[in-house]
């Protein structure tokens, strides 16, 4: 501010001051809580490092750097055991974010340093044969659809279930697509839903996801959600009907309605569903996101296409790695070739 003062003068130093202030609290607001989360996690992993090595929390040196990372893949999980490189890497990022939150100064070089150091030790982890993580979610496929359509109960859970599991693979849903969905973001359409997606980190837009009706009445998503909506207004009020209400409701093993889904209850709710459907592996809150990717092009569908319909950046990598290929020998370039 004195800087400013010198420059402008008192009066306009402190409006400068203030309009610093409004742009702190609007980047806290678009801020999601799941970013939130992921900061201050990874702020505390930074502080056990710091406490473990007897290095000062705010100071963030090359060595320092370097050295948390070496850590957090050697032993920074709580249990003594190393991080997955995901997992360090995306501390790493967020204690770099913390540092300078906090006014410890960050240089680019020194962070470079780390992410290099990063690299080369999970090549090592890969040359000495150690896989660490859980690796990608298994993808939703037609089949699990229909065991899962089956095995739903005639419930006003099981209509909740069925028409979050189907809605949710025709729009690549991740857990906290659901769970931020009010009422009014579907509609119904002669030819079948739009929904309205809320994404994006810092900026919010919306994507108007369509869904057809499907050829299979048994796994119809546009069926499953009006029998859905129509049994939870009939068991629980108009009330429920509202547009501003949650799309998807959190019910308790009463049958009572207890508020909208959240990201966590979402995840919960898939793995739960799909086990009870008997699906081989259970699936996650990003499940039905790869599903779509991976049977799309597994039916001929256009990269582009998928691309909108699920929310990705056209020609996506993440969406690319989603598209999993069964064995590599019906789908394989080569084939036919010669």
């Amino acid at each position: 501010m004195e800087r400013w003062a010198e420059r402008h003068g008192v009066d306009a130093a402190c409006r400068l001051a203030e309009a610093e202030e409004l742009a702190d609290a609007v980047e806290k607001e678009i801020t999601p809580d799941n970013t939130v989360d992921t900061y201050a996690k990874s702020w505390r992993v930074w502080q056990r490092f710091c406490a473990d090595a007897r290095l000062p929390e705010l100071e963030a040196t090359r060595g320092s750097l370097v050295a948390f990372v070496a850590w957090m893949l050697r032993e920074g999980q709580q249990n003594g055991k190393g991080y997955a490189p995901s997992s360090a890497s995306t501390h790493l990022a967020a204690a770099v974010v913390g540092l300078r939150e906090r006014g410890a100064k960050v240089s680019g070089d020194d962070q470079g340093a780390a992410r290099a150091a990063l690299e080369g030790l999970a090549v090592k982890l890969l040359q000495a044969g150690e896989r660490r993580g859980r690796g990608q979610a298994v993808g939703g496929d037609i089949d699990g659809l229909r065991a899962i359509a089956r095995a739903c109960p005639d419930t006003l859970t099981g209509d909740r279930d069925k028409a979050l599991t189907l809605t949710g693979f025709h729009y690549a849903s991740r857990s906290q697509d659901p769970a931020g969905l009010l009422t009014g973001d579907v509609t119904l359409h002669p030819r079948g839903l739009v929904v309205a997606v809320l994404t994006g980190k810092t900026k919010h837009s919306v994507r108007n996801a369509k869904i057809r009706y499907a050829d299979d009445p048994a796994i119809c998503p546009v069926r499953a959600w009006t029998a859905y909506r129509t049994r939870l207004a009939a068991e629980h009020g108009d009330r429920w009907a509202d547009p501003s209400t949650p799309a998807f409701v959190g019910i308790d093993r009463w049958g009572h309605v207890t508020g909208g889904m959240g990201p966590d209850s979402v995840t919960r709710a898939i793995k739960r569903i799909s086990t009870r459907a008997g699906v081989p592996i259970a699936w996650t809150g990003h499940s039905l996101r790869i599903g779509l990717a991976s049977v799309g092009r597994t039916k001929g569908k256009d990269g582009i296409a998928i691309a909108d319909q699920g929310g990705w950046a056209r020609h996506s990598r993440s969406m690319l790695g989603y598209m999993q290929r069964d064995d590599g020998w019906d789908d394989n370039a080569s084939a036919g070739l010669t």
